[in-house]
């Protein structure tokens, strides 16, 4: 019933480099979704802001009228694909971060 030392020591040491591998993996996940959030707000900001400069110069409230057309529809494209790359980030960094522990319990249960 009782595990040896030898056995023990082991098991501890597999957990702990599961455990460093799945902070790797977390962190450079994380990384990557902290850098498509930046270049998504960034390219938010720079449509936002040229919307507005096409507003301001707008002659007509037809001309008004499409420009807010077009940058709802361009907002609207912008999010949808921007959630499917999102979804795969969050996805991968699920994975990646739980992928080094997928053994571990059945091996601490054989032991």
């Amino acid at each position: 019933m009782f595990q040896s030392y030898a056995s023990l020591q082991k098991l501890g040491q597999e957990n702990m480099e599961a455990a460093l591998k799945a902070a790797g993996a977390f962190s450079s996940n994380a990384q990557a979704i902290v850098n498509e959030s930046a270049e998504f707000a960034r390219k938010s900001f720079e449509h936002n802001s040229d919307t507005f400069e096409k507003l301001v110069g707008a002659q007509s409230l037809e001309k008004a009228i499409e420009v807010q057309t077009a940058y709802v529809k361009g907002a609207y494209e912008s999010l949808v694909g921007q959630s499917g790359k999102f979804g795969a980030l969050y996805t991968a960094l699920a994975t990646d971060t739980f992928k080094p522990f997928e053994g571990l319990l059945s091996k601490s249960m054989k032991a």
